[in-house]
């Protein structure tokens, strides 16, 4: 990390346009050569997974820990509970958007000598996808069950139920036809697709409400109005 590039992470949050604020090492291609090849495909895999665990779709290079955070927002996350080890940084974020922190993505440039990491892909990559997994779960169930419910928690639900219940459906018709040797008729056939795409469709329309629920008013100036209010 280049520390001439501070004042520049720290200018959103002093501007009291952001929480928290985190480098991307994305934004310089150039710099980007210098990144071993196999960190930069891990971390863009990571980046679209850590989307949808986090609920940030316009933040990338999520396990950058060159980041800057408002004291207020600090005091708004249980610590103990975020992760010590390599997720530390994906698992913080989601900590971050249950508080509905704002964040915003600081250019950087990407610096690499001939330093070794520690970190071996294949004795991590089950661990991040079934902690990236929880985490899913766990932001739709606060933000869109316990929090609030609405239409759109709705459109996941039967979403979810039209998907599966058309895979299930398509899959066992298949199989019967193959132990029967009897081709399955258009109408059958019919009430697999339906449910699976009016399915996809529901859940589509959930991730594009998801997308744009994206906290917009900083912490910083809420939570500051709210004490002043009591």
């Amino acid at each position: 990390m280049d520390p001439r590039d501070i004042p520049r992470l720290l200018a959103p949050i002093l501007a009291q346009r952001a929480d928290f604020t985190k480098g991307n090492r994305f934004y310089d291609l150039d710099g980007l050569q210098s990144m071993p090849w196999i960190r930069l495909v891990g971390n863009a895999l990571l980046s679209f997974i850590s989307k949808f665990s986090t609920g940030y779709w316009h933040v990338f290079d999520p396990t950058n820990g060159f980041f800057a955070m408002h004291a207020i927002t600090a005091r708004q996350l249980p610590w103990s509970k975020i992760s010590q080890d390599y997720f530390f940084e994906s698992d913080l974020l989601f900590r971050l958007n249950i508080v509905s922190a704002v964040i915003e993505d600081v250019p950087m440039k990407a610096h690499y000598g001939d330093e070794v990491s520690s970190l071996r892909i294949r004795s991590i990559i089950g661990i991040f996808l079934f902690r990236h997994f929880r985490n899913v779960l766990k932001r739709i169930f606060y933000n869109y069950f316990l929090r609030d419910f609405c239409i759109v928690s709705i459109e996941l639900v039967v979403g979810l139920l039209l998907l599966f219940g058309g895979v299930w459906w398509g899959v066992m018709e298949w199989l019967a036809s193959i132990a029967t040797g009897i081709p399955r008729t258009a109408g059958t056939v019919l009430l697999a697709v339906m449910p699976i795409l009016l399915g996809v469709q529901f859940i589509l329309a959930f991730l594009n409400y998801d997308m744009s629920r994206t906290p917009k008013i900083p912490l910083q100036i809420r939570l500051i109005d709210w004490d002043h209010t009591k």
